[in-house]
């Protein structure tokens, strides 16, 4: 345990100038008076590591000291090889980049774990489109990476619905989704929004100008911006936008336990929360059933999801959903009467 931390902390001091004890005590998820311990430790075995003392301090290595990957072990090496996404590489520009840089690795590592990527390829394999839909790779999307790469600002020209609009975008990072690409950007001056990769029709790099950008056009990136975390909320947000409309049901607790399934997972569980316990045979109709309010689409999408759960689950309102499924409970009675 302490040996595979210690490897962590050479690791990450290769990575930056300097780390503060609390920075690395952070990422190593211990305690700074560890950190220190594990410091001298390194120094003992012969790691260079320099610690400068006062308010801004910290530790470095010396001399550009660079440690081999001979620690790796093959686990460790198959996960490695897994970090790719050839497609998305290849979309990107990167897949002669990617390629050296699996050569390189592969020379530093063991003898004995250099077939590490041809067993990691032969076990995982990320296809990223959905079923029936032919990937396709924007045109822009290099020269789009290149820029997200380099942290250089674009001004872009952006389809949105019947217009073009022009931005002057500083552009933090790019996302694949069910085969589509979308940029995560900050709008010069403004706020962080996101940007299907294939609306763009021109991209070229910002002019630099003095105060805002270095005269390659590079703009200083926010430190804390975390494109995972990101993603996350905006996806979060976009889901529940195209959620309009709401149902109410009468759920047997079969139907609750299922109707997450049904519908949008996240609304679905939550509206099973709101209405209690599931199941309960003392429940709200003294049947073991529940009443849910659940947002859903439209009521098109919602007379779709809502079928696949049967008698179990009752609309109440609105009423001209309620009657569309009590035509289709008719129809489905004499077919099967």
């Amino acid at each position: 345990m302490r040996a595979a931390r210690l490897i962590r902390l050479v690791l990450l001091l290769q990575s930056r100038p300097s780390m503060t004890g609390a920075e690395l005590a952070r990422e190593l998820e211990v305690s700074e008076r560890t950190v220190t311990r594990d410091v001298a430790a390194l120094s003992e075995a012969g790691v260079p590591v320099y610690a400068d003392r006062g308010r801004s301090g910290g530790y470095r290595l010396v001399g550009g000291y660079r440690t081999r990957l001979t620690g790796l072990g093959r686990t460790e090496a198959e996960a490695l090889f897994l970090s790719g996404v050839p497609a998305a590489l290849r979309g990107m520009g990167l897949a002669d980049a990617a390629s050296a840089a699996r050569l390189k690795v592969s020379a530093a590592l063991l003898p004995e774990l250099r077939d590490a990527s041809h067993t990691a390829a032969q076990r995982f394999h990320l296809d990223a489109p959905g079923w029936w839909q032919e990937p396709e790779t924007p045109d822009l999307l290099p020269a789009i990476a290149d820029a997200v790469w380099d942290d250089r600002r674009i001004t872009a020209r952006y389809r949105r619905r019947d217009t073009e609009v022009e931005r002057e975008l500083e552009p933090y990072g790019l996302v694949l989704k069910a085969g589509v690409w979308y940029l995560a950007a900050r709008v010069a001056g403004g706020d962080f929004r996101v940007y299907r990769v294939d609306r763009f029709t021109a991209v070229s790099p910002t002019a630099a100008d003095e105060g805002r950008l270095d005269r390659h056009g590079r703009f200083e990136r926010l430190a804390d911006f975390d494109l995972p975390g990101f993603w996350e909320e905006r996806a979060a947000q976009f889901v529940r936008s195209l959620l309009r409309e709401k149902v109410v049901l009468r759920l047997t607790a079969e139907g609750a336990r299922r109707l997450p399934y049904a519908t949008d997972r996240t609304a679905g569980q939550e509206a099973v929360a709101a209405a209690g316990a599931a199941g309960d045979p003392d429940g709200p109709d003294g049947q073991g059933r529940i009443t849910v309010t659940l947002p859903v689409e439209s009521l098109d999408v919602a007379y779709e999801q809502l079928l696949t759960l049967g008698p179990e689950a009752e609309v109440l309102a609105p009423p001209e959903l309620r009657e569309r499924f009590a035509a289709a409970a008719i129809r489905a009675a004499e077919l099967y009467r």
